[in-house]
């Protein structure tokens, strides 16, 4: 029992030695549950619970574009813009800033909508009522509400908005179809009545039955179409793969950080490089040779996730990989991302001290950088403040540049900035890592 009480009297006299370690220990498991929680919040509720910025182009000049606008606004569930930066917005501008993932959703009512629907109520309830046709009357094509969805925006969610859509366009469908009917009902009767009394009303008179139909769900106002705004190739609609495939790979591949980090702490306690700064050999070389040994790793890291996506997941039933046509654009993104995650792993093995500092820190601080950076919720489910936030983390700046490429029809400009954050990324951490290397080399001299 002494011996084992002296086991525990060492083990925490050793703990608390490494006062770094104590704080993640306690701080950092705290952070994690925190920003976990924070973009989870709107995921854990009901769909539809959570706002969805929207875009609207209302191009009608009649009142029905001006309810829907209404009701779209009324709704508390949709966060309606009409303007951006540009001012006042068209069709093809609105599709393009949807295209560029600015927003999630945009609904653009066409010219003449009020007109068209209300001439299409009338028609539809005369034909109900076997009315004859007006004079002239032209057969009447529904109008059409387009909907621009961005192509990151999971089916589940943007089938929900659709619903919501619908709904509202079913309730006033059913108001422009009552109105047509209280008007032309009584033409039905009195046109009935005239057929079977004649010149001559009968003492005992029972009007028979009007012959027609009351169920118009085959005959609707509006009709919706559904359309997926790229940047470049059009595709089918996106598929989970695409969007899940990256976003766990740049996850599997931040993870470099432990092992990388813990290589470095391990050669410094032990001596090793420092007996390898005594050898006639750069320490650049020393460096730029370590962290590519970890580049090569993540890269075929890559590949083989990519494979699965491409050849393995189809053989259970999901839709294979489809990564475009965009091969180089695709290869540079991944390098970026690849030399981020070494640099974070370099800085971190430089500026930690222990290895259970870094196993703490590096795998805590990568799932909050990827619960950030849309991994594990898609970036326009979490509350607005997260949605900022998550332009902080490298695996958001990556997952982009993934999905515009996979999904959006991006090609290599399209993807630019994404690639010179990771690469900044890369080299700050670079810069960090120098300056608590010659802090570290010349106390140690």
């Amino acid at each position: 029992m002494t011996k084992l009480l002296a086991t525990v009297t060492k083990e925490l006299l050793l703990l608390r030695r490494d006062r770094g370690g104590l704080l993640v220990l306690f701080v950092m498991p705290a952070v994690l549950v925190l920003v976990i929680t924070l973009v989870q919040e709107n995921v854990l509720k009901t769909v539809g619970e959570s706002e969805t910025r929207i875009l609207l182009v209302n191009s009608d000049d009649g009142e029905l574009g001006e309810l829907i606008e209404r009701k779209l606004q009324d709704s508390g569930k949709l966060t309606v813009h009409k303007h951006i930066e540009e001012g006042d917005i068209d069709e093809r501008q609105a599709a393009a800033a949807i295209a560029r993932g600015d927003f999630q959703f945009c609904v653009v009512l066409p010219q003449g909508l009020t007109q068209a629907v209300r001439r299409k109520a009338r028609q539809t309830v005369r034909e109900s009522l076997s009315l004859a046709p007006e004079t002239g009357e032209q057969p009447v094509a529904a109008p059409v509400i387009r909907i621009y969805f961005d192509p990151a925006v999971l089916g589940g969610y943007r089938s929900a908005v659709r619903n919501s859509l619908q709904l509202m366009v079913y309730g006033i469908e059913v108001n422009e179809k009552m109105v047509a009917l209280e008007e032309l009902l009584p033409k039905k009767i009195s046109a009935t009545l005239q057929k079977e009394m004649g010149d001559f009303m009968p003492e005992a008179f029972t009007l028979p039955p009007a012959e027609f139909q009351m169920d118009w769900s085959d005959s609707p106002l509006l009709a919706f179409e559904e359309a997926a705004a790229s940047t470049g190739r059009d595709g089918p609609t996106p598929t989970s793969v695409q969007q899940n495939v990256p976003a766990w790979t740049l996850f599997g591949i931040f993870f470099i950080v432990l092992p990388l980090a813990g290589s470095l702490i391990k050669e410094r306690r032990d001596g090793t490089f420092f007996r390898l700064l005594s050898m006639p050999v750069p320490i650049f070389t020393l460096i730029v040779g370590k962290i590519f040994a970890y580049v090569l790793v993540c890269l075929v890291q890559i590949i083989v996730i990519f494979c699965i996506g491409r050849f393995g997941l189809p053989l259970l039933g999901t839709p294979s990989l489809d990564m475009g046509p965009q091969l180089a654009a695709i290869v540079i993104v991944a390098l970026s991302a690849v030399l981020a995650a070494t640099g974070y792993g370099t800085m971190l093995g430089t500026v930690l001290r222990t290895y259970e500092q870094a196993s703490v820190v590096g795998p805590i601080s990568v799932v909050i950088a990827a619960a950030l950076g849309g991994v594990m919720v898609p970036v326009y489910a979490m509350p607005t403040m997260m949605q900022k936030i998550s332009v902080l983390s490298p695996l958001s700046w990556g997952l982009d540049a993934f999905l515009d490429l996979f999904v959006r029809g991006g090609n290599l400009q399209t993807v630019w900035p994404e690639i010179a954050a990771l690469l900044s990324f890369f080299i700050a951490n670079l810069a960090v890592a120098r300056i608590y290397f010659l802090r570290r080399t010349q106390y140690k001299g």
